[in-house]
């Protein structure tokens, strides 16, 4: 055999090699698609894989490559909020870079009610996109968390943001006929109650999203907090038990209407809202219930479940098709709600499920993540 015909083989062999390894790790990336409450898609399943087995990179986002650079236009800015107790509270703001008056979005972030577990730090991947997508004011307050501050305190102090908003208006270049809140998991049931609060003192809200909110601390047989409540879709009801317990150590509390929006008589009034739940998640039936129980009380209310997705998954849109979509969807839904006074013509309740967003970006993404996490299950063999 020439030298030439040894090369020649030896390419062959070696681009053998890669082919039988890339469809090792292509037959491996499916395997993951299938959980143990079902099949998910591609990019879903390798995201669920690498958070369970700790094997996700920190800072993980979609590659430079991917990203067309734009001109900054936000900015951000961090301050004290004086609560009603007199202690103060930290409040990111995001304003956009033009003149105003731009509506403003008071957002409250999820976190289970607890230390370690969700801030404003956790969320600014959202914060800045919903910043960018509505060229609104996003106003975001670390309300105090459990377990040492426990119902009502984080309440209190959501509220409070809110009367600093419209105080501070003009200040802020506000439209303050175009304030809206909205809040995801923990935070989703803070803005339920802030919207309750905000009735009762004469503020009009023209619009509020509650993202895969809790909406009842009542042990209710919902069907998802059976199927989903592992863990594995990142919400277990071990973490749902604690942050019960520590928010609301007082049982009677927990059929407060501020803290179980499901439960309460007061919900006429709602400015226009959107309930967006995930496939996979255990707060998936009651935020639906709750969109249900808006609606019968004669609000404006559109409910969405974003099919193939799970517990927190807005916070994965830089990597994930359908996140993306989402938060645009959600972005849409605010845009829409400040250029208009209308509301949808009355019509049957029902929940709309959307199965959208995936791409081949998406695909070759989730391949090339498979290819890295094989890659640290085998680096963690050898230590």
């Amino acid at each position: 055999m020439t030298r030439k015909q040894k090369v020649v083989f030896s390419i062959g062999w070696l681009s053998l090699a890669i082919i039988v390894l890339l469809l090792i790790v292509m037959v491996i990336a499916q395997t993951w698609r299938y959980t143990e409450a079902g099949k998910v898609p591609l990019k879903t399943g390798v995201i669920l894989h690498a958070v369970n087995e700790q094997l996700l990179p920190e800072g993980l986002s979609t590659p430079s490559f991917f990203v067309n650079p734009v001109a900054p236009t936000i900015k951000r800015a961090d301050l004290i909020l004086e609560t009603r107790d007199g202690e103060p509270i930290a409040m990111r703001l995001y304003t956009p870079t033009q003149s105003g008056p731009h509506p403003v979005i008071l957002y409250f972030h999820g976190g289970a009610f607890m230390e370690g577990y969700g801030n404003v730090d956790t969320h600014d991947n959202i914060l800045r996109a919903l910043a960018n997508r509505t060229n609104a004011i996003i106003v975001a307050p670390n309300y105090r968390l459990a377990p040492n501050y426990s119902f009502p305190t984080a309440i209190h102090d959501s509220f409070d943001a809110l009367k600093w908003v419209y105080d501070e208006a003009k200040e802020l270049d506000a439209d303050t006929e175009n304030i809206a809140v909205a809040g995801d998991s923990a935070g989703g049931n803070i803005a339920a109650a802030v919207v309750m609060k905000a009735n009762e003192a004469g503020y009009s809200l023209k619009s509020s999203a509650f993202l895969y909110p809790l909406t009842t601390f009542e042990d209710t047989p919902f069907p998802s907090r059976d199927a989903y409540s592992s863990g594995y879709y990142f919400l277990s009801r071990s973490v749902m038990e604690r942050a019960r317990a520590a928010y609301t150590p007082n049982q009677d509390d927990w059929i407060n209407p501020y803290v179980s929006p499901l439960l309460s008589d007061a919900l006429r009034d709602f400015p226009t809202s959107l309930v967006v739940t995930a496939e996979f998640d255990p707060l998936r039936d009651e935020g639906e219930a709750f969109a249900e129980k808006l609606y019968d009380a004669g609000n404006d209310v559109e409910a969405v479940r974003f099919n193939g997705t799970m517990h927190g998954f807005l916070s994965f849109y830089e990597v994930m098709g359908r996140a993306d979509y989402a938060l645009s969807y959600v972005a849409h839904f605010f845009n829409r709600s400040f250029e208009t006074d209308e509301t949808s013509q009355k019509q049957p309740f029902y929940v709309k499920e959307l199965d959208e967003g995936d791409t081949v970006q998406d695909e070759v993404e989730a391949y090339g993540m498979s290819v890295y996490l094989l890659w640290q299950k085998i680096v963690q063999l050898i230590k």
